[in-house]
Order: C-alpha cells, then sequence, then structure tokens
C-alpha cells in the first residue's frame, strides 16, 4: 500500500516545475527591501557613531581621519545583515544594498573599508616632498 503511494507522487512530481533554480547560472531577483551588503555615503556621515553602538554583532567601526571626514569599516564575517545600522543613522550615510555575493576563502576580503574624502592636508605633503627632493 505505500508503495502505490509512493509511486503516485512521484509520477505527480514528474510533471511540476522543480521548486529550487540553477543558481549560478540563473540569477534571482530579489526582493525590493533585500538586505545585502553595506554601502557608506562618506559625505553624509557626521561622526555620531550611533550605527557603531547600535550594531548588535560589533561589525562596523567608524574612525575619524579628518574633520568631518571619516572612514567607515564593515566586517563582513560578523555582519548579520539586520539593517539596524542603517536605520539608526540620522543622516543616511549607510544603506542596505541587494548584493548578496559576499562568500569568500579570502578572510581580508571580508573586510571592507570605505574611506571618506581624502584631507586637504595630505593632498599638500606631495608638493613639499617635491620641494625638498629639487634642494637635494
Amino acid at each position: 500500500m505505500k508503495h502505490g503511494a509512493m509511486l503516485v507522487q512521484v509520477l505527480r512530481s514528474l510533471f511540476k516545475k522543480p521548486a529550487t533554480v540553477c543558481y549560478p547560472f540563473e540569477k534571482l531577483t530579489m526582493p525590493e527591501k533585500m538586505r545585502g551588503k553595506l554601502k557608506f555615503y562618506p559625505a553624509l556621515c557626521i561622526g555620531c557613531k550611533m550605527c557603531e553602538r547600535d550594531c548588535p554583532s560589533g561589525a562596523i567601526m567608524i574612525t575619524k581621519i579628518a574633520d568631518k571626514q571619516f572612514d567607515c569599516e564593515v566586517r563582513l564575517d560578523k555582519c548579520i545583515y539586520c539593517g539596524q545600522c542603517a536605520e539608526s543613522c540620522p543622516k543616511k550615510a549607510l544603506e542596505m544594498t541587494p548584493d548578496l555575493e559576499l562568500a569568500s576563502g579570502d578572510p581580508l576580503k571580508l573586510k571592507v573599508v570605505y574611506h571618506g574624502n581624502p584631507p586637504e592636508i595630505s593632498q599638500a605633503k606631495p608638493q613639499s616632498s617635491e620641494r625638498a627632493e629639487g634642494k637635494a
């Protein structure tokens, strides 16, 4: 009796559309509100570090590089993609993107650093070193 029921199920499954897709060859369309990789907008960041404080896994670190200029380091291996950082940012300097292909065997690729605008001081340094080279 059980074999007959199983045969009926197998025959029914032969004519149904498969529930899976051939993932690497067929790209899936992600929902509009998909929470994937973080994107940082350094021009909007005010350095309040609300995102860093609200991150439950400690995956974000904001570093001041100059007056009103900040770097953002995101540890993809720690991030749980909850979106709390993007929601808590008062200036919307962080955004969740639909990018979900983040797997890597290299641990160094799992640490993403978004650099803010370079300070004007660092742009002046090459000019002063050129002058020093010209004198020598």
